[in-house]
Order: structure tokens, then C-alpha cells, then sequence
């Protein structure tokens, strides 16, 4: 039995929470809502973690309970169920993913071939200081959870067979990882 579980919540800017939800990784941070993420991350808080996933389910019912839904008009919550019904660790039969396998063939993501909007445009030094000050303060959902021996071993074992390719820059003879020494290196080299 694994502590990896917690319950999060999503804050309106007067505080109060508008959805209410449970998850492990960076489920809190993710899309796969039927709700929208808060733009700024200050406002997804960890509202308990290490628990086991019967506890937290436990936990999203209470306070989904306690705050109520907007959909049946028992409070203030986007949620659409009562908490307690996800779908992890289901178990899926070849047929069920044979189906969704079919269903999603051949579709094209409507925003291949399309450029960012922003792409070529540097981001201002307003934008800049705005980006680091949402980032400070702001602690890793998995700060002090320790990984499990499980994910240690399995890091360990794809890591050893790993050997990083070294290059050389022509122009000023440093050596090192070919992402960084590509990045800052041979032809923008500040050497020649």
C-alpha cells in the first residue's frame, strides 16, 4: 500500500473552491478536467497528500459534501459527481481498448502544420518578471514523498545503459553534452 494519493482543489480569486478533485502524480496539473485549470498555479492547492487512494477518495466525497454542487444545487462545487468514483487502476479487457484503438486511427491533431502564434517573438521583460514571480514560493506537489523502491529501481536500471555522446567545439576545444554544447557552441561560439 502505497502514500501516493492526494486531494487538491481548484480556487476561485476570492479563495473559495470550485472543484474539488483526487490524484497522484501531476493529475492536479493536468487538462483531463471537466473543468478548467486555474491560469495562475498558486490557485491549486494541496488540500491533504500521502494518502492511500481509499483515503482520499474518502477525503473528495467529505468535501465535496461539505461545499455542495453547483449541477444540483446543494452549493458552490463544478464537480459533477459526489467524489469517489475515479477510475484508477481499472482494468480494461483487449475488446475496450481494441475499441478506443479504432476510434482514434488516422485522426491528425487539428494543429499540425500550424505555427505558435508567438513563435519569433521574444517575451518581454514585464512578461519575464511576472513568470518568475508566479513560480516563487510555489513548492513541488511531490516535495518530501519519498520515491518508492519500485520507481528507484526502474530509474536506476533505464539510466545504466546510458551513455551520453561527448562533442568537442571546434572553435574553442570545450567538451561536453551535445544539447547544451550545441546550444551554446559551434556556430554561437563567443570564442571566435
Amino acid at each position: 500500500m502505497y502514500l501516493q494519493y492526494y486531494v487538491y482543489a481548484y480556487l476561485r480569486t476570492d479563495g473559495t473552491p470550485y472543484y474539488i478533485g483526487k490524484g497522484q502524480g501531476t493529475r492536479a496539473y493536468s487538462k483531463d478536467h471537466n473543468v478548467s485549470m486555474p491560469r495562475n498555479k498558486l490557485r491549486i492547492v494541496m488540500l491533504e497528500t500521502m494518502l492511500t487512494e481509499l483515503g482520499a477518495f474518502a477525503l473528495e466525497r467529505r468535501l465535496i459534501k461539505w461545499w455542495g454542487r453547483k449541477d444540483n444545487h446543494t452549493g458552490i462545487l463544478r464537480n459533477r459527481t459526489d467524489g469517489g468514483d475515479g477510475a484508477s487502476g481499472a482494468i480494461r479487457s483487449a475488446e475496450f481498448k481494441a475499441g478506443i484503438s479504432k476510434r482514434f486511427k488516422g485522426r491528425v491533431s487539428p494543429t499540425k502544420g500550424t505555427t505558435a502564434w508567438n513563435k519569433g517573438i521574444p517575451a518581454t521583460d514585464q512578461a519575464k518578471e511576472k513568470n518568475k514571480l508566479s513560480h516563487k514560493n510555489q513548492t513541488p506537489w511531490n516535495k518530501g514523498i519519498p520515491a518508492s523502491k519500485d520507481s528507484n529501481i526502474k530509474r536506476k536500471l533505464k539510466m545504466s545503459g546510458i551513455t551520453k555522446i561527448k562533442v568537442t567545439c571546434p572553435h574553442c576545444g570545450k567538451v561536453g553534452g551535445k544539447p547544451a554544447m550545441l546550444r551554446h557552441h559551434f556556430d554561437k561560439c563567443k570564442c571566435h
